[in-house]
């Protein structure tokens, strides 16, 4: 009799493990609350115009890239991307930057615009490129992190090659560590680019960012960025179309409200809002952590406690977007579809002082009817600055004024060309995605919660698993798959190719 699996959010995590356990003959079913697909990779419509959720690009669908392997395995065909070799611009207050694909090329582009520290700055980057070098051999076998089980333990130790060694006095270190090493910590217009880069990826800064992780971040846009039509949601719904293919249900409108266990057979019961009761061997939870206990009764919530070690009381970023619709005149000639704004003379890199811009291309029928243009923008934001209605409101008013001021800096002509602008403040983002108060990005990539530091995709509930953004290694489409991979590698033991 086949082993039954209910997946709770139907997020980019829980669609990969639905589509890798329906591949594996499981009978699964995915409950997502919402009605559409890939949670905060999703997508909204507006008239003609269609809004990605999130102002984010394609990563992993290079040759032995994460999402290219997981969909060689589910043999299906990858949403239609654009490899980008200028992948993004980098707006600083005194400077302008392109971020280039080849590595080579990217070095040289950097040595132009700081030329005053150009020796510095190949000795970072030789730095940057041999630790992440090192880091993708690992991701080869996709170790689980921390490792809890002797099966876990001994996968990250037959992970580690020759070059590993290099990695361990870093385990401790933030990229300021390394930025000091290659002096160039007091550089604040450099430092500033780094951050620029960490905030949208690790969501913290030199000061704090794993130094293992921050330079896999500073690496990855080189291994492969990409524009998908229409927007991220493609992924989602591509691994939808692959679990109905291996018999998967998923179902969307279903919010869970309750997850007990029936002493007679020791089987999980999911309830639903209409109260509906599913019955499963195994439930993997894509949600943030934080929601997690009050998923179950009392009687479990020591045994959670152990397990989130209080991290689920952290403070999480939230984001405040804005959607527009533009008119294509606007746009000058040659504008790249992904842009950094940073505004900030002290090197800020929140509430609009940094912003990422993703611009349709002028192509994508998906995105805006012809002669018009979507651009999503977003910066994060502390929750707490939302707490109450009247701060809510007025708070909203004044940073879309800010985040459209800095938009002007480099598209002048903005506000003439804007047809529609919708605002995403976090209510918006706790309605879309239901996460608690509008969190987003999952835990900041500090010492403190990467890596060894990490939640792992065991709970200490057997047969209660996680995955998404707030277990290793985090946010991102690639990481929340990787999570899922791992939860599916822990419930049938088998393995993806490399």
């Amino acid at each position: 009799m086949k082993k039954s699996v209910v997946i709770i959010g139907g997020g980019i995590g829980g669609l990969t493990a639905a589509a890798l356990l329906g591949k594996a003959d499981y009978d699964v079913l995915v409950l997502e609350a919402s009605r559409e697909w890939g949670g905060c990779a999703g997508k909204f419509q507006r008239g003609k115009a269609l809004f990605p959720v999130g102002a984010t690009l394609g990563m992993g669908f290079e040759n032995g890239g994460l999402h290219n392997r997981i969909f060689n395995y589910l043999e299906v065909e990858p949403p239609h991307s654009q490899l980008l070799e200028r992948v993004m611009d980098i707006h600083l207050p005194d400077k302008t930057l392109s971020f280039h694909r080849n590595r080579k090329e990217h070095v040289h582009e950097l040595m132009k615009v700081f030329p005053e520290i150009s020796d510095n700055l190949t000795r970072f980057y030789s730095e940057v490129y041999k630790v992440a070098k090192e880091i993708r051999k690992l991701m080869i076998s996709l170790p689980a992190l921390p490792p809890k089980t002797i099966g876990e333990w001994k996968g990250l130790i037959l992970s580690l090659r020759p070059g590993s060694i290099r990695l361990l006095p870093r385990l401790q270190q933030t990229m300021i560590d390394l930025l000091e090493k290659c002096k160039l910590h007091d550089h604040p217009s450099f430092k500033h680019f780094i951050d620029g880069q960490l905030i949208d990826s690790m969501q913290t800064t030199s000061d704090q960012c794993s130094s293992i992780l921050g330079c896999l971040a500073l690496d990855i846009y080189h291994e492969g960025a990409y524009y998908l039509e229409g927007g991220l949601f493609q992924i989602a719904h591509t691994l939808v179309r692959a679990s109905e293919t291996f018999g998967a249900k998923p179902i969307l409108g279903r919010k869970v409200v309750g997850i007990n266990c029936d002493p007679q057979d020791h089987k999980w019961v999911v309830v639903d809002h209409r109260g509906s009761e599913y019955r499963a061997d195994h439930v993997i939870c894509n949600i943030p952590v934080q929601s997690l206990k009050g998923l179950f009764p009392s009687h479990y919530r020591q045994k959670l406690a152990v397990y989130l070690e209080g991290k689920e009381n952290e403070a999480l970023w939230g984001t405040m977007s804005l959607y527009m619709l533009l008119k294509e005149e606007s746009i000058p000639e040659h504008f790249p579809l992904y842009s950094q704004i940073c505004t900030s003379k002290n090197g800020n890199m929140t509430e609009g002082d940094h912003l990422f811009l993703s611009l349709s291309h002028q192509n994508d029928r998906k995105r805006a009817p012809e002669r018009f243009r979507t651009l999503t923008v977003s910066t994060h934001t502390k929750l707490e600055k939302w707490s109450t209605k009247e701060k809510y409101d007025s708070y909203k008013e004044r940073l879309q004024e800010k985040m459209v001021r800095s938009i002007e800096t480099v598209l002048p002509s903005i506000r003439n060309g804007m047809v529609e602008v919708y605002p995403g403040a976090p209510k918006a983002w706790e309605r879309f995605t239901g996460r608690p108060g509008g969190m987003v990005g999952g835990f900041p990539q500090t010492i403190d919660h990467a890596l060894f530091n990490s939640l792992s995709h065991r709970t200490s509930l057997k047969n209660i698993w996680m995955c998404g953004d707030s277990v290793f290694p985090g946010a991102g489409t690639i990481g929340v798959s990787v999570s899922a991979y791992h939860v599916f590698n822990s419930i049938t033991g088998r393995t993806l190719p490399a």
